[in-house]
Parts: structure tokens; sequence; C-alpha cells
């Protein structure tokens, strides 16, 4: 009788179970239902492209490649249109200035569908919190990009590149193109690791990849590196000889300042929230970084009379030294040109999100009400040619101090805008300075023919196929 029992009781858990699973799944489906008429009817006022059933526009954006399909659905459609993937994830996408200054100077929080994903990776550190938990992070971090807290870091900077330089010297030998952008990744890794830890990789593998476990597991590693680090930091600093001796160091490293960092009430980050920003600052400044300086090598490799410009004024800003000052970098001027130029046209990120706080009114009078996503695409803002006549060229005049005068402040937004722009976007440009400077020093660049990068937008642009490049060695000083 009792296994009978037994077997009533579990059918019965199981019914139980069926019927919890069914009313839960049709409650989402209503949700979803009830979301889908909202965006809707937010959506309704702006034209687009015709939409598939089940897959919205993403079927075709992953025959066509979405870059390019954005570009000529901007052309097609002036200041934005919707766009959706799948029947229930609908975002106005917009690519004109006054657009984006509409949402984008404002404080609206990132869309959730978009950045919850990175949740488990990064926690919730600057680039996913919101309200006054975000303006608080966000007056803490500050001071830690500061310029007299940027200065030593050049340092850093010339290390980590000139031990891949040393690489590539070997790798230039085999008379055969190779491809730049991992290499480039490992010595921006190295060099965050040095910025924000004191040291290097200390064999933390960062190397995730898109499989579930796998991720979890990258993830678990990363964040016992940052908490081990983060408590070893706090224990020294009760040690007085420590102080001074983290005090005498030839730079503070950013966990020293995390560490330190007091709002006016004196409160301070707690260790959940110290390892958030943390691993936020790896992930925001690794990958873009290694983006931005993957393309501009490329776009060297393109342009040989902008690479041999540019290589001629670095020459000249050293002169008989071996190393960059603090006060050469604002004598790249040329340089810095041929940066933003690339910046322009491979921006590292290429669309940002945000779910609207309140309504918002657009130029043209449309307007859409809060809770509505929107899609910030930088790519196609960067190409649009009402704003950037010949959009595919690579002029680095563009950027001339006479040509940008008259042109609108959200135009160029490589780094974000408004006031949840790119925190350390002065960080990032000064490494990219360095280290494509010491780069065009070494090394020529020439294209591969036979194998052309091929654009692959994730969080940051990458290339689906790598980025090959043929190196020649340059004799030391002649830049020749």
């Amino acid at each position: 009788m009792g296994p009978v029992l037994l077997y009533l009781s579990f059918c019965r858990l199981c019914l139980w179970a069926s019927g919890l699973i069914l009313v839960l799944g049709f409650l989402k489906l209503i949700h979803l239902l009830m979301r889908r008429q909202f965006l809707t009817r937010a959506l309704d006022s702006f034209p687009g492209p015709p939409t598939h059933w089940l897959f919205g526009h993403a079927l075709e954006i992953q025959q066509m490649g979405s870059l390019d399909k954005i570009v000529s659905w901007a052309h097609e459609f002036p200041y934005a249109h919707p766009l959706w993937y799948g029947q229930f994830l609908g975002f106005l996408n917009i690519y004109e200035p006054e657009y984006a200054k509409a949402v984008y100077s404002r404080g609206d929080p990132k869309a959730s569908d978009v950045y919850d994903f990175l949740l488990p990776w990064i926690g919730k550190g600057l680039l996913v919190l919101q309200g006054p938990k975000w303006f608080q992070h966000r007056k803490l971090l500050t001071p830690g990009f500061h310029y007299d807290v940027l200065k030593p870091y050049l340092t850093v900077f010339a290390e980590s590149t000139n031990a891949m330089l040393d690489k590539w010297e070997e790798k230039a030998c085999e008379n055969k193109s190779f491809d730049i952008f991992g290499d480039v990744g490992h010595m921006a890794l190295e060099t965050l690791m040095k910025c924000t830890f004191g040291k290097g990789h200390s064999g933390l593998s960062h190397r995730l990849t898109a499989h579930g476990r796998r991720f979890l597991r990258a993830c678990q590693v990363a964040h016992e590196h940052t908490d081990q680090v983060i408590q070893e930091w706090k224990a020294a600093l009760q040690d007085k000889k420590e102080q001074e001796k983290i005090q005498n160091q030839r730079h503070l490293d950013f966990l020293d300042i995390l560490l330190g960092a007091r709002d006016e009430s004196g409160s301070k980050l707690m260790d959940a929230e110290l390892r958030a920003e943390v691993d936020t600052f790896m992930f925001e400044g690794h990958d873009t970084t290694t983006s931005g300086i993957s393309w501009f090598l490329y776009c060297m490799a393109l342009y040989p009379e902008h690479q041999h410009r540019c290589r001629e004024e670095v020459c000249q800003i050293l002169e008989d030294r071996d190393t960059f000052q603090w006060d050469d970098l604002a004598k790249m001027t040329y340089l810095t040109l041929c940066i933003k130029e690339s910046l322009r046209l491979y921006p590292p990120l290429p669309q940002v999100s945000r779910q609207l706080s309140k309504p918002v009114t657009f130029v043209d009078g449309r307007s859409l009400p809060a809770g509505s996503l929107v899609s910030l695409h930088i790519y196609a803002l960067h190409r649009n040619s009402a704003v950037w006549p010949d959009p595919e060229v690579f002029d680095p005049l563009r950027f001339s101090p006479e040509n940008v005068a008259g042109r609108h402040p959200f135009a160029f937004i490589p780094f974000s805008a408004g006031p949840r722009n790119c925190i350390g976007q002065q960080f990032a440009m000064n490494e990219l300075k360095v280290v494509t400077a010491l780069c065009l020093l070494r090394f020529e660049f020439a294209l591969d023919p036979l194998r052309p990068p091929i654009k692959k937008p994730q969080m940051v642009l990458r290339s689906q196929n790598g980025i090959y490049l043929h190196l020649r060695p340059l004799c030391p000083g002649s830049g020749k």
C-alpha cells in the first residue's frame, strides 16, 4: 500500500508543478504581449523597414551584416527607425546628433534587456547602476582619472607595449601576415592589471567564451582574483609601514584610490561594490582599448600616407629620447587626428542603449513615453552622410580645430555622451596615443589583401576573421 500512496503523492506533485508552470507561463506570455503592445504604440509614429512576423529585423540583419544594413536603413529613414529583435524587444534606433542629444544628455539608465547579462561578470558597477547609487559611485571614482593620477601610467603603457613589440619582432621575421588582435588584447589586459592592481596577470585567464559553463567558471575566477587582491590590499593598509610604502610608490593603482575613496558623509564602497567597480574597469578598459588600437593600426596599413606622416611627427617629438613624457601627448597633433578619424569609422562601442525614465520629445516634434527603449547606433551616426560628407573616406582633417568648431557636439561620440559617458576616456586616449606611437616607431604596417577584416559587432567592434597585417621592422631612430 505504501508504494501506491507514494506514487499517487508523486503524481499529485507533478500535476501541481505542471499547473504552476502553465500559470507562470501564461502570466509571462500576457506580460510579453502587453510589453509588445506598449512598445508598438511608442514606436508607431516612426516609420521603418518591414518586420518579419517572428524574427522582427533580426533575420535580415544577420543575413546582410548588421552594421552595413543599419547604415543603409539610416539613409532611408532620417533621424531614427524602429528596430525589433524578435516580436517582444523593440528599440527606437537613432543615429542623428539632435536625436542623440535629446536622450543622451540626460541620465537615463542602461537598458536592462541589453546589459543585464553582464551582471554575473561585472556585478553592479558604474556601467549598469542607476539613480543615486550611480551618482555616488561616479563621484567616488572620478578622482581616479585625474590627470595627476594618469601621468605615471605612461610608463606602464610603454612597458606592456614594448613587450608586445618584442614578440612582433620575432613574428615579423617569418615574412607573413599575422592577426594582431589577440596580441593587442593581451597587452591591454596586462596594462590594466598593472594600473589596477600594480602587477601583471599572475596567471589569471580572462579569455571568456560564449558557452554558459565556461562563462560562469571564468566569472568565478575573475571574481576570486579581484576579491583576493582587495583583501590583501585592505590588510596591508592596516600596517603603517605598508601605508607609507603605498604613498611613496611610483603611481597609485586604481584599487588604491577606490579603497581610499569617501563621500561627504564619510561613506566608502563596500567589498562587493569594490569588486564590481574593479571588474567593470577591467571589462570596459580591456576590450574597448583592444578594438581601438587594432582598428587604428588597420587604418594605418590601409592609408600608408597617413601612417608615414604620423611616424614623422612622433620621431620629431622624441628626437633622441626613447621614452614619452606627459607633455609629449599634447604634441601628437596629427596622430590624434588620425586616432579620432579611426574611432569615427570603427567605434569600439558601435551601439549603446537606454531605457527612458521619463518621456522625451525630439527636435521634429515626435516623442517617446517613459519606459521606451532607445538604441544609439554610434557606428551609423559616425557614417551619417548628413553630418559627415563622404563618410567612408578616411580624412583626419575632419578633426582640425576649424572643422570641429562648426560641428554638432553629439556628432562624434566614440565614448558615448552626456552624464553617463565613459569615465575612463582620457585614460583610454592616453593609452591609444602611447601604444600607437610606439608601434609606428618600431614597424611599418601593410595590409594582407588575402585576409581583409570582416567587421563583427558584439559588445565591442571586432573582426570575425581577425585583423591580419604585414609588419616590417624599422631601424631604431630612423622612422624609415
